[in-house]
């Protein structure tokens, strides 16, 4: 049930472990009684951000969530979809967080399904981190899309391919686009308004995906929102692993200020 790219992190020596909730499996790194911090991903990939909660699990418990389950074989713990992901982490994080706080978050259709989990359930999510948002109204047809796909292509580096692909296509065709098309339908500029914990938005400087635009629009609409911004394409944890958990943990500390 396990193995593969989604256990090995680029500058890693050992993988991390591997636990399953609520039928939900899980990569893990760290132990403590701080905030668990909980990692959504975009589109069923694991690999790129395996680095970021390697470091995270310096400081706190940290959780790679394996949804929709595109790093092992089927059954699948969850449609995929944006609805279909959010309720499978709030499934997981009803069985595996027990009453420690939640940093909650999530990249590109992670960050949706984010989004939704923590307005669902704001006495478990302390913190929302919301890293490369999707998609912004001209990216909710085709072309649209496909135009930011080429200008983020050209920024992303080659190393990305070998911790990305394996899950695409484990997930297959019509899983991927089933998941496009429902992060097209999702309007996380709506749903966001009723998110009660502080937000911090982080995107990469050339990330297409995520315009500045778009994402300061998010931030705005949010009742305490932030924006940062950080080296690299649309998936910048994957070479920005520390710094992106150092962010992620300057958010956990941000939430608890008096």
């Amino acid at each position: 049930m396990t193995g593969g790219t989604d256990e090995v992190p680029p500058r890693r020596e050992q993988p991390l472990r591997v636990r399953w909730n609520a039928g939900v499996r899980s990569l893990e790194e760290g132990d403590g009684d701080g905030p668990v911090v909980a990692v959504v991903p975009g589109l069923g990939a694991l690999g790129y951000l395996v680095d970021t909660v390697a470091h995270c699990g310096e400081w706190t418990r940290a959780a790679l969530l394996d949804v929709p389950g595109f790093g092992h074989r089927p059954p699948r713990p969850c449609r995929a979809d944006v609805t279909g992901v959010a309720d499978a982490v709030e499934r997981w994080l009803d069985a595996a967080t027990g009453d420690a706080p939640v940093v909650l978050v999530g990249h590109s259709t992670g960050a949706q399904a984010a989004v939704h989990v923590a307005l669902r359930r704001p006495e478990r999510v302390r913190s929302l981190v919301l890293m490369g948002p999707t998609f912004p109204p001209e990216q909710r047809r085709f072309a649209g899309l496909a135009r930011a796909y080429v200008r983020n292509s050209r920024r992303e580096p080659p190393g990305l391919i070998p911790v990305t692909w394996p899950y695409y296509l484990r997930g297959g065709p019509r899983g991927l686009a089933r998941f496009v098309r429902s992060g097209q339908r999702d309007r996380p500029e709506d749903t966001i308004t009723g998110v009660r914990c502080p937000v911090l938005l982080l995107r990469g400087e050339h990330d297409a995906f995520a315009p500045p635009e778009w994402v300061d629009r998010l931030a705005s609409a949010a009742p305490d929102g932030r924006v940062a911004t950080l080296p690299g394409a649309h998936t910048f944890p994957y070479r920005q692993g520390a710094e992106t958990a150092a962010r992620i943990e300057e958010a956990a500390r941000h939430a608890h200020r008096p």
